[in-house]
């Protein structure tokens, strides 16, 4: 500024800012300390965490998605790494510790390279260079999977560690026969909707009560306790209209002067009723499920023409229900033919723990199936859930892509000593930040071995020699401490999971990296009553002062 000059101020006097290293350290700081909450969870012997609100509501799980969705988090930069965890969830399923373990480590390394003066810029860049050559890598890496025994390997590593114990094998079965049933051919290729796959929950019985029903569960019961609770070689209408007399869009009145009038008028609503019921009689269903309500009177006809009949159902067990059955909704009872209904072997209602369900099994190649997952208490049964739906995921996207790649931190150990060598052809300060993500993908080895008790520095040399010696596959077997072929083990990962977390974690990386002011906005004011938000510090986790 020039002698004598005044100052120009931009910003409201008393705002808070922070700039220059300042900002990127505690960014990275930030970032660290969320890694670092859920690293216990990774791998097949990782720590559970305990979640507790305000309420006292506790959800116990070591799935990444789920405890980030949970904590309370308050930083920004947190906050972004959170939302690297989401994408990962919502693109492949799986991965999500992977991807904040991955991001917090890259930043780590990064920091070093900061404070010897390599410009964020310049590792971004090499960062960039590194996750292109992992792609390439990766690719050559990997291995076919077209069989079913594979896929099974893959949802038993995926099910591992997650509460499912003994039971891992039982359920991978249970999810290979769901992927093969939804699973279609699309123009030469394999698409597999896992929105056809239901999983439904109760507590009770042990994990391998668990269940897969060709076909699918409605948490409905029959309307009328006259209505038989089985139906064999099922007759199935969709029906997604009110089976009851509409009331009218506008107000209206019914002015009857002669009592002796008021019979014909029940008479005539009881008529309209029989009506809709010898309607669905002569089509030739003996099952009628409704989206929306049933009246009493239709209910009636319905259980003496010993038809089954259930309310209420959701739109998308509807859609599922059509899929399976081969049924065609209809809103007009008049468009009620032999043509349009579905069909199964049996429709039934269970008693399922405290509930009453409504199964309908026995589906010709039904393109929508469920699984009925059961467990001991609530939370076991929540846990075994996230899980199958993991598990249901990463097959899914296995037998899609056709291929998979070893487990056990084989592929990171790999991939570093291929980065190694790579970034001597890169050369320049790039180099620097390419050999930095070889060490951080090392995170990964490093903390399956912390977590299954085992000594990572030990397990990380001998590891590095095997690799050396050109055994690609080999990776940490945890269940005798030793260096082990993971494709004979049959550890496996997916290979869009694994490509899908190295990507997500640099794209979140990099963005933090190039973070340099760290201003409080206009819209950061705090609730009336409450305590400042915006960018208030993370508790515990390494946050910024509150402001």
């Amino acid at each position: 500024m020039i002698s004598g000059q005044t100052p120009i101020l931009i910003l409201k006097e008393g705002t808070e800012r922070q700039q220059g290293r300042n900002a990127q350290k505690n960014n990275i700081e930030a970032a660290k300390a969320i890694a670092d909450a859920v690293r216990t969870t990774l791998g097949p012997k990782g720590m559970d965490k305990m979640l507790v609100d305000s309420i006292g509501d506790i959800v116990i799980s070591n799935d990444g998605a789920t405890i980030l969705k949970e904590m309370d988090v308050d930083h920004p930069t947190a906050k972004m790494i959170v939302e690297a965890s989401k994408s990962q969830d919502t693109a492949v399923g799986d991965g999500t510790t992977t991807v904040v373990v991955l991001a917090g480590e890259l930043l780590k390394q990064a920091e070093t390279l900061l404070e010897q003066g390599v410009h964020s810029t310049i590792i971004a860049d090499g960062y960039h260079l590194a996750v292109v050559e992992s792609r390439k890598e990766l690719g050559e890496l990997a291995a076919k999977a077209n069989d079913d025994k594979t896929l099974r390997k893959i949802a038993i590593t995926a099910l591992s560690g997650k509460n499912t114990g003994v039971s891992a094998e039982f359920l991978s079965d249970l999810v290979v026969k769901a992927i093969n049933a939804v699973s279609e051919e699309r123009d030469g290729k394999t698409v597999v909707d896992t929105a056809n796959i239901k999983v439904d929950k109760k507590s009770g019985g042990s994990a391998s009560d668990t269940t897969f029903i060709n076909g699918i569960i409605i948490d409905k019961e029959r309307v009328h306790s006259k209505m038989p609770t089985v139906i064999k070689n099922a007759k199935i209408a969709l029906i997604n209209s009110a089976l009851e007399i509409k009331k009218t869009e506008i107000d209206a009145k019914v002015q009857i002067t002669d009592p002796s009038k008021i019979q014909d008028f029940l008479d005539q609503e009881t008529d309209t009723m029989r009506e809709m019921a010898e309607k669905i009689k002569k089509s030739g269903a003996n099952v009628v499920l409704c989206q929306k309500g049933i009246d009493d009177t239709v209910q009636y006809y319905l259980a003496k023409d010993g038809i089954y009949a259930a309310r209420r159902v959701k739109q998308s067990d509807m859609e599922k229900l059509a899929k399976a059955t081969g049924a065609k909704m209809v809103t007009n009872l008049d468009d009620i033919t032999g043509d349009v209904l579905g069909n199964a072997d049996v429709v039934e209602e269970r008693k399922i723990g405290d509930d009453r369900m409504t199964f309908v099994t026995g589906c010709v190649n039904p393109k929508a199936v469920s699984i009925l997952i059961r467990g001991g208490t609530e939370h076991v049964v929540d846990e075994i859930e996230r899980a199958m739906n993991d598990a249901i995921r990463v097959v899914a996207i296995t037998k899609e892509d056709g291929k998979y790649l070893p487990g056990g931190g084989a592929i990171e150990s790999e991939l570093a000593m291929k980065l190694r060598t790579y970034s001597n052809s890169v050369g320049g300060r790039e180099q620097l930040a390419i050999e930095a993500f070889a060490k951080a993908l090392e995170i990964i080895p490093r903390t399956l071995a912390e977590n299954s008790g085992l000594d990572p520095i030990n397990t990380l040399i001998k590891l590095k020699s095997d690799h050396e010696k050109g055994n690609k596959t080999f990776g940490i077997n945890m269940n005798d401490a030793s260096i082990s072929d993971m494709l004979s083990l049959g550890v496996f990962d997916t290979y869009r999971v694994k490509t899908h977390a190295i990507e997500s974690a640099v794209e979140v990386a990099t963005m933090i990296l190039r973070i340099d002011d760290v201003i409080a906005s206009k819209k950061s004011s705090a609730p009336a009553g409450g305590a400042p938000g915006g960018m208030g510090g993370m508790g515990g986790m390494g946050g910024m002062p509150p402001y």
